[in-house]
């Protein structure tokens, strides 16, 4: 009779009830044990009576660290209810339940995961985010498990604290992306496209990309197409796609290039005159200091000079802009010192052809506009190909629009 009112006590709420049946019996939480080895607290929570909850654990807190027979704790069941406020309670007296695993050797976070329960989760997360990252069945991520159980919101919970688990693959090298794909979840292509958490396709233990597993799947004529388009663009992504490694690379070749234009600066071909004089062959005066190809071939070297000025500039700016976007993540300065590093390059082809010009007796009458016209020559064509390179897949878009995607805050 205890039992029955104890157990109607703890479904809908009734404290005073609780209370009363502990004042005629105080071992009462200790003893009373219902169907499937649940306790008292296990019941209300399973209810979602926190009143009980609260009373249950001032009088006997070691009661939230039983086990029901499924193996789950008063954690697991907080998790799965939905509860924040039963799960804050329930961590005060046992943080270390977050690692506790249950019959389907899931943890707490894995199971608020799957129902959905955001709230519970970032409570969680906020004692021990480090629980979300074990590894479940097969080396599946807790984000294999959102998409699985097709619950976005969780999953974007999860990526702020796990971002680095979004490529994670399990035994079979499957990733969140693989999961979503074969349960076709648009969804949660477009938020994994919007946050910029995709920075290639993987490919599985069977050698399949995400994007493979698309087109050999039963097609649904309303989704297939975006997803598709969401994979393709993924897949065709610009060399400009990581951030970080890129700018280092550019920023090594634009200092590189800058140094080479500053040495031609102050080291011309030819070399500088040793002392003032006269130049009997161009009947031109000459001072100490003054470079040599200034007064035997004035306009080739004023050519030179001009060339070298503009690497050595667009070099300098190509510096400034990318130190900022290293700081700063912002793809704009990236699109223009790359622009300028085109340029910049091809100004140092003009330099080194003029040098060849000035200080080797048989170019003399080879000229600049030469140089100028195989340089144009080269460059171009090679700069036409990497932009075809890179929207040739993606509608002809301009590189511009690759290099600033829309990405929302994660």
């Amino acid at each position: 009779m205890a039992e029955k009112k104890l157990y109607d006590a703890a479904t809908i709420g009734d404290v005073a009830t609780l209370q009363q049946l502990l004042q005629g019996n105080q071992h009462l939480l200790d003893v009373v044990s219902f169907p499937c080895l649940k306790n008292v607290l296990h019941i209300a929570i399973k209810h979602g009576k926190e009143s009980i909850v609260e009373e249950v654990l001032k009088i006997n807190p070691e009661l939230a660290l039983e086990l029901d027979s499924k193996n789950s704790s008063s954690l697991h069941l907080a998790a799965a209810r939905g509860n924040a406020g039963i799960a804050k309670r329930l961590l005060v007296i046992a943080p270390e339940m977050c690692w506790w695993r249950d019959g389907q050797d899931m943890n707490p976070l894995h199971v608020a995961a799957v129902k959905g329960n955001e709230a519970v989760l970032e409570e969680m997360l906020r004692q021990d985010s480090l629980a979300a990252a074990a590894r479940l069945h097969r080396g599946q991520t807790v984000l294999h498990l959102c998409a699985k159980h097709r619950q976005l919101g969780t999953l974007k919970v999860l990526v702020k604290e796990l971002g680095h688990l979004v490529g994670a693959r399990d035994d079979d090298g499957e990733t969140l992306l693989h999961f979503a794909v074969m349960d076709y979840q648009l969804e949660i292509l477009e938020y994994l496209k919007r946050s910029c958490k995709l920075e290639k396709l993987t490919t599985n233990s069977s050698g399949k990309t995400a994007l493979d597993i698309l087109n050999e799947s039963v097609r649904d004529e309303t989704t297939y197409p975006k997803m598709k388009r969401i994979l393709e663009n993924i897949s065709n992504h610009s060399i400009f796609q990581n951030l970080p490694r890129y700018t280092e690379m550019t920023m090594v070749a634009a200092v590189l290039i800058a140094t080479m234009a500053f040495q031609a600066a102050v080291s011309p071909p030819g070399g500088v005159w040793q002392e003032d004089g006269f130049d009997k062959e161009t009947s031109r005066d000459y001072k100490a200091g003054f470079a040599v190809m200034a007064t035997k071939h004035p306009k080739t070297y004023a050519n030179f000079v001009h060339a070298n000025l503009l690497s050595f500039i667009s070099s300098t700016i190509s510096i400034l802009l990318l130190s900022t976007a290293g700081g700063s993540d912002q793809w704009i300065f990236v699109t223009i010192a790359t622009y300028l590093e085109w340029l910049s390059m091809a100004a140092i082809a003009i330099t080194y052809g003029a040098s060849l010009v000035m200080t080797n007796p048989d170019m003399v009458e080879f000229g600049f506009s030469n140089v100028v016209y195989i340089t144009t020559s080269i460059f171009v064509p090679v700069i036409c190909v990497i932009f075809l390179f890179g929207s040739r897949r993606n509608g002809g878009k301009r590189l511009v629009k690759k290099v600033r995607p829309n990405c929302d805050t994660v």
